[in-house]
């Protein structure tokens, strides 16, 4: 028998008539229950600034760790929902962690980063130390 690809949508497998056309999509889709915040990287020439998105997150639950040069920025978090009524118990548990490292290079003053958190987006800023800072085109005279 020749093997034959199938579109899905001019030619629905079986399966789909079965199952309905969402059967095991979850299973193979990675961008369903997504626990990685996204995050941007800025850099201008006095800082670096990581904006972590993490909506449903505060402050507390995010844990800046720093080792050799490694930012690593974390966190855990569990929740609890529990219905008691006269013939039924319902428990959901919800548990959500995430952990991204960012490599620093030498040039940025360790001693000095800060995290600020406001409205779901956490924002660290990383500076430059002084003499990594660009410094402005100077002209030199001739004499």
């Amino acid at each position: 028998m020749i093997p034959m690809l199938r579109n899905s949508r001019f030619l629905p497998s079986f399966t789909d008539d079965v199952f309905g056309k969402d059967f095991m999509s979850d299973f193979f889709d990675s961008s369903i229950n997504k626990t990685i915040p996204e995050v941007n990287v800025l850099e201008n020439k006095d800082e670096f600034k990581i904006e972590v998105a993490a909506p449903g997150l505060s402050k507390n639950d995010f844990k800046i760790d720093l080792d050799n040069n490694v930012l690593t920025i974390s966190s855990e978090k569990e929740a609890k929902n529990e219905d008691e009524g006269e013939k039924y118990v319902r428990r959901e548990f919800s548990y959500s962690s995430f952990k991204r490292s960012f490599s620093l290079p030498d040039i940025v003053d360790q001693d000095k980063i800060k995290a600020t958190h406001k409205d779901g987006i956490l924002n660290v800023v990383i500076p430059k130390r002084d003499e990594a800072k660009e410094k402005p085109t100077k002209q030199i005279k001739i004499s």
